[in-house]
Parts: structure tokens; C-alpha cells; sequence
């Protein structure tokens, strides 16, 4: 992955509706995360570590300069791309290409444990239950680079550590993982390296026990 000047701006709605203002969530982002390094993204709420994961996931794309990704990549947050009207079992349907779903179904529903919930419509679920199913289905689909956004800081301890467990297998494989939280213990132990976001500016990026 390499960003090159990347921004991203919104534009906020004054009451007059006369003068829009440029607000930048991300500003001049230069940084390269190599094949296989695995990134901590840390800052406090509001500082663009979302809008970072939107970004490299794809989901959206820069208003200025560029972000280039080389290789497949699925985003792991609470709520992104699970269709709330449907049931559990059509989310891992609708996510899985066609061609794999057969290949996939049985590694989705065996990680994510949710029981007779994979048959109710997943606006039935917890938050906890959302990100089960995501983390499952993503993880099953096999991305070349993982993006994690606070999707462990929902549901129980041990399916965190279950996920966290998962992670670690995939870090020894060689994947790339961005892992973006607010639990320091978490992303010290398991990142080699970390970005520090403020204000949608990178205040730092280096070693993970220094930027943390």
C-alpha cells in the first residue's frame, strides 16, 4: 500500500447554505506499508483512523492525491457490508462470490458461533453478533490485506481472543494486516509497526513501542 499526498475532504453545511467548508479528515498522508507488515493505526475519536480504513479498503477513494493498494482487501468493522434486512445465512451468500459460497459457508458458520441466529434478519443481531458474522465472512474469503477497525472491541473476550488467535496465523502466513483500535495493549503485542493519526494529519509512523 502507498499513499501518495492522499486527502480526503467533506464538505460541512453552514446554516446560510452559502459558504460550504472544506474539512479535511485526512490531510497529506505520505507513508508505504510493505507486503506482509502488520500496522497499528492509533489516535483518539475523530482523528480519521475510520475514514483511513474506508480508504485503503477501497470502499471510498481519495479527494486528493492517491492511495495505491496492490492485492485483495476486506474491511473488518461492526457494521460494514452486512445488509441488515437479511438473514445471517444470505449475508455470507451475498458476500461470498457466487462460485464460493459453497466452498466458504461451513468456515463462516463454524468461526462465527452464532447458532440459530444465522437464520434471523442481522438487524435482529448485537453489535457483537455483526461482528462475528463479518470478521467470519472476510476472514473466509481469504484477502491478500486485512483491514480490522475496533471490530474486536465489541461482543465477548473470547471470541476476541479466538479472532486475535486467527489473526496471528495469518501474520505467520504473510498477510498484510492494518489493526486499528484504541486498546494499546492489543495493538502493542500484535503490531510490528504504527501510525499515530491526529486531526487527519500522521503525526508519526514507526516503531510500534515508540508511536505508542
Amino acid at each position: 500500500i502507498e499513499a501518495r499526498h492522499a486527502s480526503k475532504i467533506y464538505e460541512l453545511r453552514s446554516k446560510e447554505k452559502k459558504s460550504d467548508v472544506k474539512f479535511y479528515a485526512l490531510k497529506d498522508l505520505n507513508f508505504e506499508i510493505k507486503k506482509g507488515q502488520v500496522v497499528g493505526i492509533l489516535g483518539t475519536n475523530g482523528s480519521g483512523k475510520s475514514t483511513m480504513s474506508i480508504i485503503l479498503a477501497g470502499i471510498c477513494d481519495p479527494d486528493e492525491g492517491e492511495i495505491v493498494v496492490n492485492g485483495t482487501q476486506a474491511l473488518i468493522a461492526i457494521n460494514t457490508g452486512l445488509n441488515a434486512q437479511l438473514t445471517g445465512l444470505e449475508n455470507i451468500e451475498l458476500k461470498g462470490a457466487k462460485k464460493r459460497i459453497e466452498e466458504i459457508k461451513e468456515g463462516v458458520i463454524n468461526f462465527a458461533e452464532i447458532g440459530d441466529f444465522l437464520y434471523q434478519p442481522v438487524k435482529k443481531y448485537s453489535s457483537g453478533m455483526k461482528s462475528r458474522l463479518g470478521f467470519s465472512i472476510n476472514l473466509c474469503l481469504d484477502p491478500d490485506i486485512m483491514i480490522v477497525d475496533e471490530a474486536l472491541s465489541v461482543g465477548d473476550k473470547g471470541f476476541a481472543e479466538k479472532c486475535l488467535n486467527k489473526m496471528t496465523e495469518l501474520k505467520e502466513q504473510g498477510k498484510t494486516i492494518i489493526f486499528i483500535s484504541h486498546n494499546l495493549r492489543q495493538v502493542r503485542s500484535f503490531c510490528d509497526s504504527a501510525m499515530w493519526i491526529e486531526g487527519g494529519m500522521l503525526r508519526e509512523y514507526g516503531d510500534i513501542d515508540e508511536v505508542c
